[in-house]
């Protein structure tokens, strides 16, 4: 594979690490390490006060925008004023010469509406499923101008686009050597995610109210009234909040739990929490739509319960002891390493390159 000098942009609603841009920073930060093992030159270009260990990161200023998730679909495509994307893409603009490809993360109608001017080409990776009608008909649009150009994570996250049958199923991958296997756990359970009303942590906490088993949430707080809402909520349930974790914290605890609760109330792109559990050798209960349902095998990595049933979650629950903790590792090393994820980005952005 020749050497290719990629330029990265990445998501615009949160610095890098700040926990803000959810999976997809943890998506951008492994692929900045494996395509730089894989000696490509990799630049990336965030909002200021973005940080990755190794990462050679451009900080532009400007105001963040609002995530498209806790928006309606049908409103009108804004821009702050001083926006750090068109700053970011002003960036790109202006060095795009100096690289064979560029990379687009953010969840955005600007960088779609930009491609057709761009003598670089734009591989545009798209982080969640359908969520407003005009970054649909933008994206649309690209996809058949540029059928190869956009990426996705799952087959059920494409299935949300009209446009889905062009996209190019990519998966994700972690960097397995971080998380360390633990067969035997505490009788605990663990929720992981942005702290927001998509995310449904309510049902998680429901069920451990339930049970009676302790529930440690991770995340970031997004919406601080709706984390209150459920503290007040549930004043019995024995939960937890432990933080926003590095990824190395992070596996510590998780890896200590019985098992992961994922209870999305939307069509969850793919769920990179799901694989950082396998890793350590915690089964997942989720709810059977999204990403998640590609990812879990029933009643052998975990269980996938009717979506927002709290009963299905409480009985999945139960279930965990028939779970082999092997298993859950080994799916996590056979489908999700760094390298079987780095060939199918590697592939696609050589195809678009091309």
């Amino acid at each position: 594979m020749i050497t290719m000098k990629i330029l990265i942009l990445s998501t615009s609603v949160g610095a890098l690490s700040s926990g803000i841009g959810g999976g997809v920073e943890l998506t951008i930060y492994n692929l900045i390490q494996e395509m730089q093992r894989r000696n490509h030159i990799v630049k990336v270009i965030a909002p200021q006060g973005s940080f990755f260990p190794y990462a050679d990161i451009v900080e532009i200023e400007g105001n963040l925008h609002i995530p498209a998730q806790t928006q309606t679909r049908d409103i009108p495509t804004i821009m702050p004023e001083n926006s750090v994307l068109a700053n970011m893409w002003e960036y790109a603009r202006k060095v795009q010469s100096d690289y064979d490809i560029l990379v687009n993360f953010a969840f955005d109608w600007l960088p779609f509406y930009l491609t057709p001017f761009f003598e670089t080409a734009i591989a545009h990776f798209i982080s969640m499923g359908s969520l407003s009608d005009s970054l649909d008909q933008i994206m649309g649009e690209i996809a058949r101008k540029y059928p190869q150009n956009l990426g996705v994570y799952t087959q059920s996250q494409a299935k949300t686009f009209p446009f889905g049958d062009v996209c190019q199923i990519l998966g994700s991958g972690i960097d397995l050597s971080i998380y360390e296997f633990r067969e035997k756990a505490d009788k605990k359970l663990a929720w992981l995610g942005r702290i927001a009303p998509e995310k449904a942590l309510e049902d998680a906490v429901k069920a451990s109210e339930i049970t009676q088993i302790p529930l440690l949430i991770f995340g970031k707080i997004q919406n601080q009234e709706y984390w209150q809402n459920i503290l007040r909520q549930y004043p019995k349930a024995p939960i937890e909040y432990k933080g926003f974790l590095s990824t190395i914290n992070l596996q510590k605890e998780l890896g200590n739990c019985q098992g992961l609760l994922m209870t999305p109330r939307w069509v969850e792109a793919f769920g990179n929490v799901a694989i950082e559990a396998l890793a350590c050798g915690v089964p997942v209960i989720s709810y059977a739509r999204g990403g998640p349902a590609e990812i879990i095998t029933d009643g052998k990595t975990g269980f996938l319960v009717i979506p927002d049933s709290i009963d299905g979650l409480v009985t999945a629950i139960h279930r965990l002891p028939q779970i082999n903790r092997h298993d859950c590792r080994q799916c996590a090393e056979e489908i999700y390493s760094l390298t079987a994820w780095g060939n199918n980005f590697e592939l696609w952005l050589e195809a678009i390159r091309n």
